[in-house]
């Protein structure tokens, strides 16, 4: 695991122009990047691993194909700001306005690889990790693969979280870029269709890291291209 002041050292939050761009090319650069939780001294980061993209009005599976309406308002905001949602009762998912503000589009978050702040991850999941400093790799995966799993491990709630600027480190919950570093895209870049859905169930607007362990399992069928 990294050290969380070096890590700290080198990250720098996204700019509001990143997001202001069609949600495909977002979701795949958001590959590699890093979500961060900052509470109090506590500070939680996770590589972003896994993202869907969503394309807003014309999108039949976007919740923004409804229209601008009280819940899907940050989507037809700024790019750049948290758009939480509740989902099967008991799941936070968290998502990324993107599009210049006016025309709605986002992207999911479907799973990270942790970084730091593993303890405090390992609580707000009700889990137990062994060996906070050296954690097996089944333990991380645990944490944080998959939407409703990277939402608890950062407490992340639609009351507290939705609307937050991503794009600054003022923010308690934002995403950076860790500074020279773009080793972890190496192995290239994959996509599938979209899970979950019922609706454009044919669109390949699902993108992760290749090869990453972190990433949720679908069937090797899935998988469209590189």
């Amino acid at each position: 695991m990294p050290d969380s002041q070096t890590l700290s050292a080198k990250i720098r939050p996204l700019d509001r122009a990143f997001f202001s761009r069609d949600p495909r090319r977002v979701a795949r650069e958001l590959l590699g990047k890093v979500l961060v939780r900052d509470a109090g001294r506590k500070r939680r980061t996770a590589r972003i691993v896994e993202v869907e993209a969503y394309l807003g009005e014309k999108d039949p599976a976007a919740h923004s194909a409804a229209g601008n309406t009280a819940r899907t308002s940050v989507l037809f905001g700024p790019p750049g700001h948290a758009y939480v949602y509740f989902i099967y009762g008991n799941h936070y998912c968290l998502n990324v306005s993107c599009e210049p503000a006016g025309q709605a589009g986002g992207v999911l978050f479907r799973a990270l690889e942790p970084l730091t702040g593993v303890e405090e991850m390992a609580r707000d999941r009700g889990l137990e990790i062994h060996d906070p400093k050296n954690p097996a790799i089944n333990d991380l995966i645990k944490l944080t693969s998959g939407p409703g799993r990277l939402s608890e491990a950062f407490a992340i709630t639609r009351v507290r979280d939705n609307g937050c600027d991503l794009t600054s480190s003022a923010s308690s919950l934002w995403i950076g870029e860790e500074i020279g570093d773009d080793r972890y895209r190496a192995r290239g870049i994959r996509t599938s269709r979209r899970i979950g859905i019922t609706k454009a169930v044919d669109k390949p607007w699902r993108y992760f890291l290749n090869g990453n362990p972190f990433v949720s399992r679908v069937p090797a069928k899935w998988r469209l291209s590189e």
